[in-house]
Order: structure tokens, then C-alpha cells, then sequence
């Protein structure tokens, strides 16, 4: 799998523990750091466009900002993405079995480290149920 991971300077920190964690528990995972690259203040938006604009069908992306609502909506922007803010494990097994997303958005500021492994985990492990939810989800993309 190839995975898209990005934050502003409030997820920075946890930005680079889940990396580590992933590149520890998921070594077949291909990692791109779109940035930042520091916790110095900077734009939620610009990481946002730059890891939704790389999610293709074979492809997932992390986003994380102090309350992940700013990466959610700017990655929802873009066409074919389904950025699910999650702030616990049955909403983010909930946001793969039943909306396919393909972005998990953290709200770094809300969730411990353990929090977020394990929402990464669920979101890395969890099929789509498909079924009644695949035409839902098919309505979702309107332009």
C-alpha cells in the first residue's frame, strides 16, 4: 500500500510517531511525507492539497491537525477523496466498512499517541463492507 501522511505544526509531533510506528508494525507500506516538516506555525490547507491530491484506488492517506476539521474539509475538496475525521476506533472502523475512506484525518490535540496508533491500525485493517454502502458512496462525488 501506498500511504500519503501530512499535518500542519499541531500534528507535526504525532505526525512523526505514527510514521515511525508505521514504518515498525507495516514495513510493506510505502511512506510519503508531504509535510511539514517542522512545529513551526504554518497552513493546514497546503498539506491537505498535497496529500488528497495523491489518493488514487490503490492508495490512503493520513492527515492530522489540532482538530482535524481544517484537513478534512480542504482534502474533501478533491475529487475521489474520503477524509473521515476520527476520534476513536468504532468511528474510524465505521469510516472504512462503511464510507471506504481513504484519508483518516486526526485530531491531534484530542486523541493520545495510543489513541491514533490504533486508529491507524483500524484504518489500515479494515475492508469496505461494500454491498447497500457502495452505492451510497458512489453519490458522494457530485462535480
Amino acid at each position: 500500500m501506498e500511504l500519503y501522511i501530512g499535518s500542519d505544526h499541531a500534528g507535526y509531533s504525532m505526525k512523526e510517531e505514527i510514521k515511525n510506528w508505521i514504518h515498525i508494525n507495516y514495513p510493506a507500506i510505502s511512506i510519503n511525507d508531504e509535510g511539514c516538516n517542522s512545529a513551526e506555525s504554518c497552513d493546514y490547507a497546503d498539506y491537505a492539497h498535497a496529500v488528497a491530491s495523491k489518493i488514487k484506488n490503490d492508495s490512503r492517506g493520513i492527515l492530522l491537525c489540532g482538530s482535524a476539521n481544517g484537513v478534512s474539509i480542504a482534502a474533501n475538496k478533491h475529487r475521489g477523496v474520503r477524509a473521515a475525521l476520527c476520534w476513536n476506533e468504532e468511528i474510524t472502523k465505521l469510516a472504512r466498512e462503511h464510507n471506504d475512506a481513504n484519508i483518516l484525518s486526526i485530531p491531534a490535540r484530542y486523541v493520545t499517541i495510543e489513541q491514533a496508533k490504533e486508529m491507524v491500525k483500524i484504518f489500515f485493517e479494515t475492508p469496505f463492507e461494500g454491498g447497500r454502502h457502495l452505492r451510497r458512496v458512489e453519490k458522494i462525488d457530485v462535480i
